[in-house]
């Protein structure tokens, strides 16, 4: 019996069908004129984000000194000159997030007439060991991009962290001269305490073992440590949005309304700070923005 194309054409229609759906969509190129902002996908794509959630660098109270070493560095990164990847690591509500953000929108509001935008780009946690793919993507463009973890650290089992020092040495071809990573963390060292001691006490060479993990701060060439503030700097905090959105009140309620709020919540911070003006602004009736 002779098989003829006729009686395979049915069979190469299940192959070919097969294959497509076995083989990954195709990428579409992303327009990065879309936004100054992206969030890196669990699809391998850059969303764009039209509105950033930000708070102006002069809000920024109490963090002056890290305020103006990460403008700084990010500002001679966008000129094309040597900067370091940067670890904001510390107290939670400090402002670690917030400030990267509007260190972003400040560079790019100071940039000369014709110079390209700076790009933010932020990635998951869950989505670290797709940060190669994402610098690689990135190395033609001629944008200058930071590319942002928040709440950055790694618990035990967890070997994505080697992801991110491939990542941050840049392999054979080094990193991407257009790329800065920035990162925040409650930790200094990106692990957790008993993480770290684990690895002492189990390991046939703990001190090797040990340096292994913590050596991935050491990619970070800029630690930036925001600790909880005072209760003269959380006032300032409170006064400095008080007068930004123009809200009435009196002076003597105004404090003693604040530090009320952080003693039930037992924490002093920005985001302390800014949740107390949130609720005074609507039994005020006044509107935020």
């Amino acid at each position: 019996m002779t098989t003829t194309l006729d009686d395979l054409m049915p069979l190469l229609e299940r192959i070919a069908t097969a294959l497509e759906r076995a083989a990954p969509p195709q990428r579409l190129p992303t327009d990065v004129s879309a936004a100054d902002a992206f969030v890196w996908g669990p699809d391998r794509r850059l969303q764009p984000v039209p509105q950033v959630n930000r708070v102006e660098m002069g809000l920024l109270t109490g963090i002056d000194r890290n305020r103006d070493i990460l403008a700084d560095n990010t500002a001679r990164f966008a000129k094309g000159l040597p900067a370091n990847n940067a670890l904001l690591w510390g107290a939670r509500g400090m402002g670690k997030s917030s400030l990267v953000k509007a260190v972003q929108a400040e560079v790019n509001a100071r940039r000369a007439a014709g110079d390209l935008p700076m790009k933010l780009v932020e990635i998951h946690r869950e989505d670290i060991e797709a940060l190669p793919d994402l610098m690689a993507l990135l190395r033609p463009d001629p944008h200058r991009w930071i590319v942002f973890c928040d709440d950055l650290s790694f618990d035990a089992d967890d070997t994505s962290y080697k992801s991110l020092k491939t990542a941050l040495d840049g392999g054979i071809e080094g990193r991407p001269g257009n790329v800065l990573f920035y990162a925040t963390s409650n930790r200094r060292h990106l692990l957790a305490r008993e993480m770290v001691e684990n690895e002492r006490s189990t390991a046939i060479n703990p001190g090797e073992a040990v340096e292994e993990k913590v050596s991935l701060s050491d990619r970070f060439g800029l630690w930036l440590g925001f600790h909880k503030c005072s209760q003269d700097e959380y006032l300032a905090m409170i006064r400095a949005y008080v007068d930004h959105y123009g809200l009435s009140v009196e002076p003597d309620r105004l404090r003693a309304e604040a530090l009320e709020w952080s003693t039930t919540r037992g924490s002093r911070s920005g985001r302390t700070a800014f949740q107390f003006i949130q609720d005074l602004a609507g039994r005020l009736g006044q509107r935020l923005g």
